[in-house]
Parts: C-alpha cells; structure tokens; sequence
C-alpha cells in the first residue's frame, strides 16, 4: 500500500510518499484555491507531485491545506487530485486541523499555526471544536510571517528604523518604495512576498526595534485568538510554522507572562502527521 500526505500553506506544499519502500519526502509551491486557478493546481499534481511517484501505485491521499474550510475550496482541491489520481482515496481537511492532528495526535489541547498566515483551534483529540476566524494577510494574521513582514516594511517606509537598521535592511533587500508597492498591490501572492521580509527580525535579534515587533505581533496574536478560548489556560499550547520555530523563545516568555503552558513547536507538520498516519 502507498499514500501521500501533503500540508499546504499559502507558500510551500511539503509531501511526503508513504509506501512499503521508504518513505519520500519533497516539497511544491502552495496550493491554494485562493491564488491558483484549478486548471493551475491540476497541472501542479501532474507535473510536480506525479513525477515522484509515478512508480507506485496511490491508494491515499491526505491532503490538509489552508483554504479548506471553504467548501468551494474542497471541490477545486478533490477535483484536481481526482483528475490525476483518479484511483486514490481521498481526505481534504484544513490545514488547522492538519497542524492539530501532527501536534497532538489524539490528545485535547490548543494547536497554532504561525507561517505565512497564522490559525489557532481547540482540538479535543479527534477534531476541531473552536476555531479562531482566520481573516487573511490584508485583516488578520496577527503574528505570521505576512504580518510582521509587514511591520518590518512599515518600520522601513516610515522611516522608523534607525540608521542602523535602515542601512542592513537596504544591504539585505535591495528595493525602492516603488517596487514594494508594485509587488504589494499590483502582483500575485503578496502575502508570501511580506512574510519574505521576516527573515530580516531573525537576522537582526537583539536590536530593540526588532525585539519589540516581534513581541507586540505575538501579543497580537495572543489576544486576538488564544485569549477567545477559556482552554487557553486548561491545556498546553502547541504550535507549528516557520515564524513560531524561529521565535519560540518569545513565544514561551510571552505565554509565560500570560501564565499559558507552551506544549510543543514544531518547524512543519509533517513529521507529525506521518506519525499520526502510521497509527
């Protein structure tokens, strides 16, 4: 028997082949229903996800992806998958409930996802019972990496930085105020193009202007949705993504502060969910 598991973002679609051989892993571009059409996604699966498998024969597929508490979102995803792999049995779920499910397994507790976009949920170990709204990059996304990108351009357009900043931002970047709001308003996928500006906190710790955004973006997000779920302070707070691997430092002092119990971070959740999969 082999299946596929995939996790999607709104900037990297990590895989993983499970089959009696060994287990395979690679990674796409995103798949979102909200940034490629269905004919885009279709090809992607043929192209990019059928060349590595195309010496087995799927059985599964897993595929938790961000989006997909929209219904219309689900058929475009199950549609194109089945237009590939027609033989397959198909599971689509949110990559909410993906994050809960590598995080936890089957124990209750409170799941976050901070990468690109940023969720929190209650799971009771089986499935998603709260869930924070997710309101995208342009109103929500309290402490992704879109979200304090976005305070690193502010700080930089505004001229906020000190000169010491300012002059590592233009050595790292490279760009003009033209270009970044060409890119912003007139070009595809701006979310991923404001979480590239991250990497600048993590490359500038230490640096009280850099501490501070980092800090009031996951105080944000704390407020707006840990602090909407009395199981906040019932259960371990887990989470998973890039931005929260990167500051899980701040994050155990700020939840401290707040007297939460950090639970697990995690950089992905694939490694979870194989586990949870080959149980």
């Amino acid at each position: 028997m082999a299946y596929l598991i995939a996790d999607s973002g709104s900037t990297t679609c990590e895989w993983c082949l499970i089959s009696d051989k060994k287990n395979k892993k690679f990674s796409t571009i995103g798949v979102s229903p909200y940034f490629l059409s269905q004919q885009q996604i279709t090809d992607l699966f043929s192209t990019a996800v059928l060349s590595k498998t195309k010496q087995e024969n799927i059985d599964a597929i897993y595929f938790y992806g961000t989006g997909l508490s929209n219904i219309e979102n689900v058929k475009i995803i199950k549609a194109s998958i089945k237009t590939v792999f027609p033989k397959a049995a198909i599971e689509i779920n949110t990559d909410m409930l993906g994050a809960a499910r590598s995080l936890l397994l089957q124990q209750k507790g409170v799941a976050c996802i901070l990468g690109t976009g940023s969720n929190a949920a209650y799971y009771d170990g089986k499935k998603i019972t709260k869930n924070s709204p997710g309101l995208g990059y342009v109103l929500g996304d309290e402490g992704s990496g879109a979200y304090l990108g976005k305070k690193v351009l502010q700080h930089y357009l505004y001229n906020t930085f000190d000169e010491e900043l300012k002059a590592s931002f233009d050595a790292r970047f490279n760009t003009t105020k033209d270009e970044i709001l060409n890119k912003i308003y007139k070009q595809p996928l701006a979310n991923k193009y404001l979480a590239s500006f991250c990497i600048f906190l993590s490359e500038n710790r230490g640096h009280f202007m850099i501490e501070n955004i980092i800090e009031d973006g996951l105080h944000d997000f704390i407020f707006q949705h840990l602090y909407k779920f009395r199981e906040s302070w019932q259960y371990p707070i887990s989470f998973t993504g890039s931005v929260a691997f990167a500051f899980k430092d701040v994050i155990q002092e700020i939840c401290n502060m707040y007297e939460l119990q950090v639970g697990k971070i995690s950089k992905q959740p694939m490694d979870g969910l194989i586990k949870f999969h080959l149980k």
